[in-house]
């Protein structure tokens, strides 16, 4: 496990909204950790290196809480939604061997045929794999397919020891040719319409007068 996810927790002893305001004033971010029929464990974490762990998806952390080491994923991230400041953390027991469903990002490789795009239409696939192994994307090559082409979830190939849970018809990649919209006939049309429309207006103008 990468050990820049080694974060140190201290134990929380204050609650309520201005004391969540002070912790993050002093660099921290309020969470709660539960799960495995454990009581929820309130504590503080560093903001800084937090910020820089979730980045990737799926976060495993290794929780030093009072001398001992805890497996922890992050569930829920709540951020200020101007600021964009992470304000509390969720966080969720595991234990290394554990198995553990989770939605991992899907990334595009290579490039479809010349004059077609790719549309990505299932951003992320449910997937169960170990705590400790759990994959950071799902890499699906479009490389040279054509109009028409489509790959499912069941297509997708997966990292090792990762299992399916999404519907295995999901569709995922969608190839096909942007849609020609002539818009010099459109335009022609619009001005024509809008000639027809004034011609009027400009005849009773013209005998009022």
């Amino acid at each position: 496990m990468d050990e820049d996810n080694k974060v140190v927790a201290d134990a929380r002893e204050s609650f309520g909204k201005g004391a969540a305001r002070k912790l993050r004033a002093s660099g921290k971010i309020p969470a709660v950790l539960y799960g495995h029929g454990t009581d929820p464990r309130h504590l503080a974490l560093p903001a800084h290196q937090i910020g820089l762990i979730i980045r990737k998806a799926n976060a495993l952390l290794d929780l030093q809480i009072e001398g001992k080491s805890q497996l922890a994923l992050v569930k829920d991230v709540q951020k200020d939604p101007v600021r964009q400041i992470i304000e509390h953390l969720d966080l969720i027991v595991v234990r290394k061997g554990e198995k553990v469903q989770v939605e991992v990002p899907v990334h595009l490789s290579g490039e479809s045929y010349p004059g077609t795009i790719a549309d990505l239409d299932a951003k992320t696939l449910l997937l169960e794999a170990e705590a400790t192994h759990i994959p950071e994307n799902v890499v699906v090559s479009i490389e040279g397919l054509e109009d028409g082409a489509q790959i499912h979830a069941k297509d997708v190939e997966l990292p090792s020891g990762s299992t399916l849970l999404s519907d295995p018809e999901t569709l995922v990649v969608l190839v096909h040719e942007p849609q020609k919209v002539d818009l010099g006939e459109e335009a022609a049309e619009a001005a024509a319409e809008a000639a027809a429309e004034e011609a009027p207006a400009e005849a009773e103008a013209e005998s009022a007068e």
